[in-house]
């Protein structure tokens, strides 16, 4: 990437074939009778971060990922109305690396449970959350928890580690270093390439796996572990291999709301 792009990304926002501006299914672009001709009986939410990456990925990665997920998803599955994604997570121990826009664990809790509550007394009482970053997947075991003990009608499903989920998905080998994973690593800095190329810059990748204890999980703040702000080795990233790893995460997705979708969203001795 020359110094010029890099300075001026062109960002694909959603052209269709014919030049025309494409949000399908997204409620922020959509009006009341669009909304009303569509009948949407299920949500999906993206919850992502605003943190460092390295010197090399934008600092939107986790929102950006998890959002073309969920609207890929959305293009597959009938009645999926798409949210605008939560742009802020619980960074707390990424605060080290500037910049680092984070919210409070029980902000994220009470912010979550205020779209379940809104999304339920409309009557969408479906919703899959796409996380994209670590630290939120607390606060959204909590929120979820607790606004299911209290509406049980309101059934939630998240994938709340999609950076786990696409090594496990992918056949062994996939990966060269550490199965993908780490914050800005090889998986991360994949995907990225193959979603918005524009803004990575490959030339200033760098980062280090951390030593860890493998079943004890030290709570670690992240410059602890690394004086670059990523983790994993990012020189290893491809394009082809982010493709991979969004086709299989988009098909995972699209399968289970298929199949819940099949069975009433009914579960376990619900059936």
């Amino acid at each position: 990437m020359n110094k010029l792009s890099s300075c001026s990304p062109k960002l694909n926002l959603g052209l269709g074939g014919d030049g025309v501006m494409v949000y399908e299914n997204q409620i922020a672009y959509m009006n009341g009778h669009k909304f009303k001709e569509a009948k949407y009986d299920k949500a999906i939410l993206a919850v992502g971060s605003l943190e460092y990456h390295g010197e090399h990925l934008p600092y939107g990665t986790d929102t950006l990922v998890a959002q073309k997920i969920a609207e890929e998803v959305a293009k597959r599955v009938k009645g999926l109305l798409v949210l605008p994604p939560i742009p802020y997570g619980m960074s707390m121990h990424y605060f080290k690396f500037p910049i680092c826009v984070t919210l409070k664990p029980e902000t994220l809790v009470l912010l979550l449970k205020d779209i379940f509550e809104s999304l339920l007394k409309h009557g969408i009482k479906k919703l899959i959350i796409i996380n994209g970053h670590d630290g939120n997947i607390a606060p959204i075991e909590v929120a979820t928890r607790e606004f299911r003990s209290e509406h049980p009608e309101m059934k939630i499903c998240v994938l709340e580690a999609w950076w786990i989920t696409a090594g496990q998905l992918l056949p062994k080998g996939t990966f060269e270093v550490w199965n993908g994973l780490g914050h800005g690593g090889e998986g991360e800095t994949s995907i990225a390439l193959a979603l918005f190329p524009e803004i990575v810059e490959m030339e200033y990748a760098k980062g280090v796996v951390p030593e860890l204890p493998e079943h004890v999980q030290i709570k670690w703040n992240f410059d602890e572990l690394t004086p670059y702000g990523v983790t994993g080795d990012p020189t290893k990233a491809t394009k082809e291999k982010g493709e991979k790893m969004f086709k299989v995460l988009v098909d995972c997705i699209v399968k289970f709301i298929e199949e819940m979708d099949k069975n009433e969203w009914k579960y376990g001795i619900l059936k």
